[in-house]
């Protein structure tokens, strides 16, 4: 089906990582220009803070900070329709990073850039459970004839705490919670894999033995040259993956049957989120474009672990 889509603006940098804010507003990424911005419902974008690098997803912390997965910054190819994409490693590159950003202030802090005496390669998107800590993916990062192998982390607000629950993983990039906390989805860019994990403590989660190339047991894996980008979870635990390459929205249920696609105008439909009042509008990044648009959606999206939504999800017996 395709997207009945809003256009809520236009003329962003390559957006990502949208947060749906109570107010009516949304916080974007903007990955191409380095900045964090908030989009007002009118469309109206004001910066909040200029991050460099290559800020890739958000989310808000229970602190009321916003936490940004910096990838440290992309080489960038634009044809002659101005279609922005990322080719690779920025020449300035040094490391990827978690940064918080007070939201009033705008002030930009560094939490963390490694773990374990390794260097974070790209950060990608990140999730917060119902204790306060957050999980997140590292994409790697590809320069030359190398790429890194990715890698999945979870990690405390006040800098005591990072550790790396999933390596290696290929090119992992979105990251998302069932509606009970209990299972960790992640879905793989280049392979076009979704898979999830049992969590079994904080930063733990346990893992299938081989063949499973990461541990997870594999949700849904898609036919043909198709490539995933970031999610987010429904209400009743449907999984909706923002889907390139085809350009839309894949929409699995937890068993991973595909339920259905919504198809968008671009190739580059990059990442979904859940707002509005029944948590029924989907306001999705169409990155190569510059634009976030939003979507009546069929069904609920899942309230986040984040006191600035419209509502706060429960945490779970």
């Amino acid at each position: 089906m395709r997207l009945e889509a809003r256009e809520i603006t236009n003329g962003l940098a390559f957006p990502e990582g949208p947060i749906a804010l109570g107010d009516g507003s949304v916080i974007v990424v903007e990955i191409e220009g380095g900045r964090l911005t908030r989009v007002l419902p009118a469309g109206r974008k004001e910066v909040i803070a200029h991050l460099g690098g290559g800020p890739n997803g958000a989310a808000i912390g229970p602190d009321g900070k916003c936490y940004v997965c910096n990838n440290g910054g992309f080489s960038w190819h634009k044809d002659s329709r101005n279609y922005a994409r990322p080719t690779g490693r920025a020449e300035d590159y040094t490391t990827g990073r978690i940064e918080q950003v007070d939201l009033d202030t705008g002030a930009v802090k560094t939490l963390y850039d490694s773990c374990g005496g390794v260097h974070l390669k790209g950060p990608n998107d990140i999730v917060f459970d119902a204790n306060g800590g957050f999980w997140f993916t590292d994409l790697g990062k590809t320069y030359g004839r190398l790429m890194d192998r990715g890698a999945v982390y979870y990690a405390r607000t006040d800098g005591s705490m990072i550790r790396e629950a999933i390596f290696p993983i290929m090119t992992p990039n979105g990251i998302g919670l069932s509606p009970d906390g209990r299972t960790l989805y992640v879905s793989e860019t280049e392979t076009s894999r979704i898979w999830s994990y049992p969590i079994t403590g904080e930063g733990e989660v346990a893992k299938e033995p081989w063949p499973s190339p990461n541990g997870g047991r594999l949700l849904h894996g898609l036919p043909g040259y198709q490539r995933f980008d970031s999610l987010a979870v429904e209400e009743n635990g449907n999984i909706c993956v923002a889907t390139l390459v085809r350009g839309g929205i894949s929409v699995f249920s937890p068993d991973g049957d595909l339920v259905e696609f919504h198809e968008a105008d671009e190739v580059y439909c990059t990442n979904i989120c859940f707002g509005g009042a029944d948590m029924r509008t989907a306001f999705i990044t169409l990155s190569g474009t510059g634009r976030l648009v939003a979507v009546d959606w069929p069904r609920p999206g899942l309230a986040l672990n984040d006191p600035r939504t419209a509502r706060r999800r429960q945490a779970s017996a």
